[in-house]
């Protein structure tokens, strides 16, 4: 009687199994795509930071004609009362869904399409990456805004890890020359020392907008060791050789919307990587921008 309990207990355990078999089957090859992934993603940042790259004079040039194009259109649109905000000029019920979004407290952070295409847009030698970031920070001011902006003293203690320090150079009325250590871990971890040209504008003041001009990026080799030294500039691992930010602030609805474009030029990814490396290499501007705008919002809201 025993023996024949489990044969009838086991007949449907065997009947099933085929099924059984297959989900592991999906599994372990999902496990396997996975790790695939994992260790091709890890050896292409490896073979990037053991090859340095070089910034070309057509690749800075190309990047260069970018920048002029998208600071025309940002021009555009601060100088018209009605559109001073990007998120102005979109429909009217998208409008609306983003606005609630944010007063319900998230940071909106998407990638810009230029000529039809998603960043990272490919010039020659290298790689524009251009993202958006929209915050609203409730019961605080455009004016409170702008001087936590200039307050660059505070920077390596507000949005550390990424900046580790921030010191004005010089500074003339509403354009200062800022000098920064930044600091960014993926698979790798890196340092940059870099010097900024910044120029405020307070049309009214209940809103105001900056641009922010990366004219010197150097990767630092050994930083914080013995070994410390800068990489010629626009001759080392190709990680980041421009960076421009542009932010906007307008006080509406019992606060300010602050927005922030981020524009930067990286190398190229050899194609055999490009469809491993690039969802990568977009999820890192975002990550940075939800930070940034996560921390500059929380300084805001301290008493």
């Amino acid at each position: 009687m025993l023996k024949s309990c489990v044969r009838c207990t086991s007949a449907p355990a065997a009947s099933s199994s085929p099924n059984a078999s297959m989900f592991k089957r999906h599994n372990l090859m999902n496990s396997v795509v996975k790790a695939v992934a994992s260790i091709g993603l890890f050896c292409s940042f490896w073979c990037f930071q053991a090859s340095g790259t070089e910034l070309k004079p057509s690749t800075a040039l190309a990047f260069q004609e970018y920048v002029n194009r998208a600071e025309a259109q940002m021009q555009t649109e601060v100088d018209d009362p009605n559109h001073f905000l990007r998120i102005d000029a979109i429909p009217e019920d998208q409008k609306r869904a983003v606005i609630s979004r944010l007063r319900n407290g998230e940071v909106v952070v998407q990638p810009l399409r230029t000529n039809g295409h998603e960043t990272p847009t490919q010039v020659p030698g290298g790689l524009v990456h251009h993202w958006l970031a929209i915050a609203f920070v409730p019961g605080v001011t455009a004016g409170q805004v702008l001087q936590l902006s200039q307050d660059y003293s505070r920077y390596g203690e507000l949005y550390r890890p990424d900046v580790q320090y921030a010191k004005i150079l010089s500074q003339d009325g509403e354009h200062f020359s800022v000098d920064y250590r930044f600091y960014r871990h993926t698979i790798v971890s890196v340092v940059y020392n870099a010097e900024f040209e910044v120029n405020y504008f307070t049309p009214e003041s209940s809103k105001n907008y900056s641009q922010a001009r990366s004219i010197r990026i150097a990767e630092v080799e050994n930083p914080g060791k013995a070994g410390e030294r800068e990489l010629p500039v626009g001759n080392d691992h190709g990680y980041m050789w421009r960076a421009n930010f542009y932010s906007r602030c307008l006080e509406r609805d019992g606060g300010v919307y602050i927005e922030v474009e981020f524009v930067a030029l990286t190398r190229t990814v050899p194609a055999v990587f490009a469809w491993l490396v690039n969802p990568y290499m977009r999820s890192i501007p975002r990550d940075y921008l939800t930070r940034y705008m996560d921390e500059m919002r929380s300084a805001l809201s301290q008493p």
